[in-house]
């Protein structure tokens, strides 16, 4: 059967720039991370797993798809790993800590990627 709206959603991210896809990532990342949090406090602990291997599986695709001609390259791959080792160690200890600790860096870093999304668009739009 047919579903119009996994069909749509499936258009809607083959259509985006990878702009849209790296914020879209950052996005999901931090609503699993939170999700993660409210499972451990409601001591569902499988959910608790759930969701933060999903976020781990976000941050190993967005370091298997960093362009390692670029500096910067290895500063986000390393940053990356910071975050994927937090998430295990919560995940291990069912503790909130540590979580709690890099979500406003990635909530920092999502920002900055989506101004620097945005000055590109303006700088393409300037240049036509």
């Amino acid at each position: 059967m047919h579903n119009p709206y996994e069909a749509y959603k499936r258009q809607s991210v083959m259509t985006m720039t990878g702009g849209d896809m790296i914020n879209l990532l950052f996005d999901t990342a931090i609503k699993r991370l939170n999700e993660g949090i409210q499972c451990i406090e409601q001591k569902d602990y499988e959910g608790c797993n759930t969701a933060f291997r999903k976020a781990q599986d976000i941050f190993t695709y967005l370091e298997a798809s960093l362009d390692k001609k670029y500096e910067i390259s290895g500063n986000l791959a390393s940053l990356y790993e910071f975050f994927k080792h937090s998430i295990l160690q919560a995940n291990i200890k069912k503790e909130t800590t540590q979580i709690l600790e890099i979500l406003p860096m990635i909530e920092e870093l999502r920002d900055s990627f989506k101004q620097a999304d945005k000055q590109t668009r303006m700088n393409r739009k300037e240049s036509l």
